[in-house]
Parts: structure tokens; sequence; C-alpha cells
């Protein structure tokens, strides 16, 4: 089982970035899949999350409208597209599978800044 993320690097306020979360030896569909991230001396936090059946999606307040977390199939890959961002945004961003024992992915950072 492994997750890689993708997709990260440096971005000036109000712009995009495009995460992705590519698994391999599981099925993404098949499991509840979820964005965290974890800035400098802060504890890691989630950012988003969808569902396996049904695709319902939950969003942490400050990201909500900004950030959308999506799935596709066919590419056994999970997708977190962030808009609009912000200098706080700033993190390392990490994709994560199932429960608190599940796997994680190695982190892809975003750094938001002019």
């Amino acid at each position: 089982v492994q997750l890689v993320e993708s997709g990260g690097g440096l971005v000036q306020p109000g712009g995009s970035l495009r995460l992705s979360c590519a698994g391999s030896g599981f099925t993404v569909s098949s499991y509840f899949m979820s964005w965290y991230r974890q800035a400098p001396a802060k504890e890691r936090e989630l950012v988003a999350s969808i569902t396996s059946a049904g695709g319902s999606t939950n969003y942490r307040d400050s990201v909500k409208g900004r950030f959308t977390i999506s799935r596709d199939n066919a590419k056994n890959t999970v997708y977190l597209q962030m808009d609009r961002m912000k200098p706080e945004d700033t993190a390392v961003y990490y994709c994560h599978r199932g429960g608190p024992s599940g796997p994680w992915g190695q982190g892809t950072q975003v750094t938001v800044s002019s």
C-alpha cells in the first residue's frame, strides 16, 4: 500500500494549485480519504475529506469555498484543488487513507508567498 502526493510548490497569494494523491496497492474509491496539512511549529490538521460510498465531502472552515477535494476512480487518485490561496495555507500537505492507523503519503510542500 502506498500513497504518493505531488503538485506542491510556490504560489502567489490569490493563486491556485492542484495536489494529487495516487494510490497503489488498494482501491482509492473503497476508502475514506483525506488531506491534512502541517505548518511549521503547528499540529497536523485535517483540511478536507471524501467518503467512499457516495463521495460526500467535508472541509475545515478556513478552506471552505476555496478548496475542493475530488476523486478520479479510473486513475485511482484523489485531488485537492486549492484556489484563492492565502499565506496561511503554507504547510506540508499529506494524503491519508481511512482511520487513525491508516497509511500516510510522504507529504508535499506548499508555500504561498509573494
